[in-house]
């Protein structure tokens, strides 16, 4: 390999990737890259890699779990994203669009403070699920963000123990290619804290789509109707999500810039 490679590490709420800008689309990522990338104890170490590509003058953003496998869109992903592309200079501050596998998100993006992006439409799938883990089951709603989402309730998330493992949720045949899974405790004034197992990953400090599928789930669980605004404490911090009366989803947060990193070596040991 002629040239270094480098990337950028950062988080939203502790929801944590490696990005890559990557506008000409030159840039070959396997799905074995990205895993020793994403490998905690001897790679870099994160919940996924973004590559940022200019595609038919827009920004896509192809996002891949830990895993290397693809998905649809990333809540806090795409909000680092648009930090890095107003914060290294390659789009002004304001109201701008990322494209993604689940189609077009606008942004609100200022030089600092939180970042809003409009998720668009969520989908309640008027089907009760349930979620196993460590020997005990929980009831709730599968939420389509995009992407899959099973929200179950519990009145204390302490008890859960590891969700390193991916819970058993039924039916499974709703979710023929896997599924997220955010246990919630619903708190006083519109408030949750959440814990989430994203497939692919693992358990993460937060899940941006599973805030979203938490809020509509919420608002359902407590028997209320649209608009709704819920503030969510995953393990990594604070998120706001607006849903209007017709289940558009905003997701309001944080979004940093840490460091830029060396990555050359990972694309090496496949030569």
């Amino acid at each position: 390999m002629e040239h270094q490679i480098t990337a950028t590490y950062g988080h939203g709420t502790e929801n944590d990737f490696v990005i890559f800008f990557d506008a000409e689309d030159s840039l070959d990522i396997s799905p074995s890259i990205v895993s020793a990338i994403c490998n905690r104890a001897t790679g870099i170490g994160a919940d996924g890699v973004i590559r940022i590509v200019r595609q038919n003058n827009r920004w896509f953003m192809d996002y891949r779990n830990a895993d290397g496998s693809l998905a649809e869109m990333c809540g806090n992903g795409i909000r680092v994203m648009a930090r890095y592309l107003v914060e290294r200079g390659h789009q002004p501050e304001g109201i701008f669009a990322i494209d993604t596998r689940d189609g077009l998100k606008h942004l609100r993006v200022p030089l600092t403070d939180d970042i809003s992006v409009n998720m668009g439409k969520i989908y309640d799938e008027a089907e009760v699920v349930s979620a196993s883990v460590n020997g005990a089951s929980y009831s709730g709603f599968n939420i389509n963000v995009g992407n899959p989402h099973a929200v179950v309730f519990t009145e204390d998330l302490s008890t859960l123990g590891s969700l390193e493992t991916a819970p058993v949720v039924t039916p499974a045949d709703s979710y023929p290619e896997g599924v997220n899974v955010e246990f919630v405790q619903i708190l006083p004034g519109h408030e949750a804290k959440m814990r989430v197992h994203e497939r692919g990953s693992g358990e993460t400090r937060s899940c941006g789509t599973g805030t979203c599928a938490v809020a509509l789930a919420a608002t359902l669980q407590s028997k209320e109707s649209l608009p709704a605004r819920w503030v969510m404490y995953p393990p990594g911090g604070r998120l706001v999500v607006d849903i209007d009366s017709h289940s558009n989803a905003t997701l309001i947060g944080p979004a940093l810039l840490v460091k830029d990193v060396d990555v050359t070596s990972f694309f090496l040991s496949e030569q």
